[in-house]
């Protein structure tokens, strides 16, 4: 029998993966609560904030959620679009400046830690055996991102620093993508009995998960570091 997942219910099959949309009110309130301050403009930057908006119900109200119980892959996949995607758009939308930004790299550091804790094999299965320890998982991911998200981005942050912070996310996160796809041995119980419904063996998927996190999740980082790379050059070119 499939382990059950608290929150996003029994482990989603083939058949029926495109049934199964979470319709839990609570979530659907707090997401209109959220659509609310977009809309009525409490958001500094609008477009990031509908597309957080977006992003979090393709994680938490799409089919997403109940093949994250399945497959050790795709709750990788939901967590990468929590915290390089979802975090670093709330950091444009909900700033929040007046209260002030952290050290830098206290910051990154525990964002770090933090991933690597829930991405423990005992952790991981806690995190997801009671609706609270599951969303325990998701609000200290999803909010050490954005704190760091808003300190790399933060206007006065100078441009070297931030990269710096973007680099040394990019290598914890590589490295714990690396320790996955070389495990010997499948270390997530949680999906063990769920992965040969999708034509997978739970070795297989936790190396699937661990190239996502390995390379994947690279690309929003190096994207922003582009970004943030550019914006400084065209600073400091002489007006004409």
């Amino acid at each position: 029998m499939p382990y059950l997942v608290a929150y996003c219910g029994p482990a989603a099959l083939p058949a029926d993966l495109w049934l199964r949309w979470n319709t839990d009110p609570l979530l659907l309130a707090a997401l209109a609560v959220f659509a609310y301050l977009v809309a009525s403009g409490r958001s500094a930057d609008a477009r990031a904030g509908w597309a957080a908006l977006v992003l979090m119900a393709v994680v938490f109200v799409s089919p997403l959620c109940a093949l994250s119980s399945a497959l050790f892959s795709a709750r990788v996949t939901h967590h990468i679009i929590l915290i390089a995607a979802v975090a670093p758009l709330l950091a444009r939308a909900f700033a929040l400046p007046r209260l002030g930004y952290p050290p830098l790299v206290p910051v990154v550091a525990a964002h770090a830690v933090i991933v690597w804790l829930w991405h423990a094999p005992g952790p991981y299965t806690w995190g997801l055996a009671t609706v609270p320890a599951y969303w325990l998982m998701q609000t200290t991911l999803l909010g050490s991102a954005w704190l760091m998200w808003r300190s790399v981005l933060a206007p006065t942050l100078q441009t070297g620093a931030a990269l710096m912070a973007l680099v040394a996310t990019i290598g914890q996160m590589g490295l714990l993508g690396a320790l996955i796809v070389f495990a010997p041995a499948p270390l997530y119980v949680v999906h063990f009995a769920s992965t040969a419904a999708w034509g997978l063996t739970p070795l297989a998927d936790q190396q699937l998960a661990g190239l996502l996190m390995w390379v994947l999740a690279m690309i929003p980082y190096l994207a922003a570091g582009l970004w943030l790379a550019w914006s400084s050059l065209r600073v400091r070119e002489p007006a004409l």
